[in-house]
């Protein structure tokens, strides 16, 4: 059969446990289609929109831990990836991305279709291959096998991220009624073990006794996906070393007591002075990015001595200009072995003590000053968003859409403890484009119950990630809708230009009403606080059916709403 090696693919993925497909309408990539379609081992889903599509096979992977399969035809549907790959690649999430071509004799020739599609994704993706388009030679299905293994093993290896692989197909696409699809039970697997880099017991003494010269130790943590068992550890590592530890909402660090989650609220208040006497000497961070502004200027300005970044491999970004070491490592098992090296030690002093009471202190003073504004504040998104993190079940993912709906839960953030609840952003890229697509994919493959908070404008730019046949029940939306961008009337700069209402806060008059009624959702309607508490009780509950619960809302309350909260917070430090 011409296209057996293509339907090899599949079995190859299958039996390389790469077993979720997302699948786009098109006739160029059939027999791609066809293969993943037709075999029994692989979970396909199909949807129309193909950067809705690519989002959602971001959310599958990164929520199974496991690489997803998508699959275009030839054209512009392959550029409407792009965002999604952009995200996974800053996420070392893991995609195989098929994208069906025109021979390449028919590129440049005004053919339909027909697009420059070789490394189309740039340097987004880990490596880029092209199929041959000929497959009679046994040297051309030698190298597709080759090929496939080595894109399944590179998206795995440290850092995970997504692979494109560009199969052009010549006609006839489709076989015909009398021909049979198998599939090669025989094909050629290569295993590739990718093992992240290990602490010896040389370097951890190595790196204990060096830490022993710095009084002020500071540890950050960015993004990361729930661990409890990193949580201790880095728990363990700051009771022994009496190093303050801080992370913000997406670090999931909150299952654990101690953590600074309000850095960016108190160093955007309190002054120099403060600001001076939190200087680390020695920073060590894990993670991927931060949300916050503020500690990210802090950090650049009061640049610790030595910055140590925990990573498994790669090329480390310097965040904070302070880089001096990367090593390359697990971070959890950085902070178990340290722990380790030092359990015959004594490493208390007054200094450490001193230090970390410090930013305990502030952290303290935030929380202190945040309880009487909520109890005074007026109705906002700001206090709706507390009011529903306050009630969020033990076990459940949540999802936070870029602009203001991740800084508003930041703000509040998750109650130490809380040991299920996975916070999950596209922060990669932190683009708005496909957030509800993103959470609709972890959605679709694992029955934990699943929340995103949005805004107007995420989720209507999104819209699309509704539109397929496929049941969400686990995913209830909280839609924050003050009809436009927000974000540009709260952050510097843009409240300044006259420009600022036609072309930065875009105002729309949409509501979610019509697009529940067209995708049978069950729809909630709150613009005060009495009907949010009212509300909740049944948004907060799984019955069987996706529920948008929408908070309608004037741009000018919620900005005096933010505005106050600031201002409640620089009281405390005599502003």
């Amino acid at each position: 059969m011409r296209y057996q090696p293509i339907f090899d693919i599949a079995e190859l993925c299958a039996q390389k446990g790469v077993t979720q497909a997302i699948l786009c309408p098109g006739s160029r990539c059939a027999p791609l289609t066809i293969a993943f379609s037709r075999h029994d081992d692989i979970t396909v889903r199909t949807f129309s929109d193909e950067r809705s599509a690519a989002f959602i096979a971001t959310g599958i992977a990164h929520q199974t831990q496991s690489p997803a399969i998508l699959v275009c035809t030839s054209g512009s549907a392959s550029f409407n990836f792009a965002p999604a790959v952009a995200e996974a690649f800053f996420q070392e999430i893991p995609l195989i991305v098929f994208t069906a071509d025109r021979p390449k004799e028919w590129v440049d020739q005004l053919d339909g279709q027909t697009i420059r599609q070789n490394n189309i994704f740039g340097e987004h993706v880990k490596k880029s291959f092209t199929l041959p388009e000929d497959y009679e030679h046994p040297d051309a299905v030698w190298y597709i096998h080759r090929v496939v293994n080595e894109a399944i093993n590179l998206s795995q290896e440290f850092p995970k991220g997504p692979v494109h692989i560009n199969a052009p197909f010549r006609e006839p696409l489709y076989p015909s009624k009398e021909e049979k699809i198998s599939f090669n039970k025989n094909v050629k697997i290569i295993q590739s073990n990718s093992v992240a880099g290990a602490l010896t017991d040389l370097k951890a003494k190595e790196l204990s006794e060096r830490m022993n010269d710095f009084s002020k130790v500071l540890v950050l943590s960015g993004q990361n996906d729930f661990d409890d068992e990193l949580a201790k550890a880095v728990e363990k590592f700051s009771a022994t070393r009496h190093a303050p530890v801080v992370g913000d909402i997406l670090s999931n660090l909150h299952s654990r007591q101690g953590v600074v989650r309000y850095s960016d609220t108190f160093l955007g208040a309190c002054g120099e002075d403060v600001k001076a006497s939190l200087q680390p000497e020695l920073l060590i961070t894990f993670g991927k990015s931060i949300i916050s502004k503020n500690t990210k200027l802090f950090l650049r300005k009061y640049k610790p001595t030595e910055h140590w970044h925990l990573q498994t491999s790669g090329t480390a970004a310097d965040t904070f200009q302070s880089l001096t070491e990367v090593i390359h490592c697990v971070p959890k098992d950085f902070f178990k072995t340290l722990v380790m090296a030092d359990s015959e030690n004594n490493f208390s002093s007054q200094k450490k003590e001193n230090f970390r009471r410090l930013w305990e202190a502030e952290e303290h003073r935030t929380t202190n000053s945040m309880g009487p504004y909520f109890e005074e504040s007026t109705f906002s998104e700001l206090l709706a968003v507390k009011e529903f993190i306050s009630q969020l079940p033990q076990r459940c993912n949540i999802h936070l859409a870029n602009s203001m709906a991740v800084r508003y839960a930041n703000l509040i953030g998750i109650e130490a403890g809380k040991k299920g609840i996975h916070v999950y952003s596209n922060r990669g890229a932190s683009g708005i484009d496909g957030c509800s697509s993103t959470a609709v994919g972890h959605a679709l493959c694992h029955e934990t119950p699943n929340f995103l908070i949005t805004g107007d404008m995420a989720f209507f730019y999104d819209r699309n990630a509704f539109w397929h046949n496929y049941p969400i029940p686990n995913l209830h939306v909280l839609l924050l809708n003050n009809h436009g961008g927000i974000i540009f009337n709260m952050i510097d700069g843009p409240g300044n230009v006259p420009e600022l209402e036609e072309f930065f806060v875009t105002r729309q008059k949409l509501t979610a009403r019509h697009l529940c009624s067209e995708y049978g959702f069950d729809y909630l309607h709150v613009d005060s606080l009495k009907k949010m508490k009212n509300s909740l009780k049944d948004f907060l509950v799984f019955d069987g059916k996706t529920k948008i619960l929408e908070l309608e809302s004037e741009q000018e309350g919620n900005k005096e709403a933010y505005k106050n909260f600031k201002q409640q917070i620089k009281k405390g430090y005599g502003a």
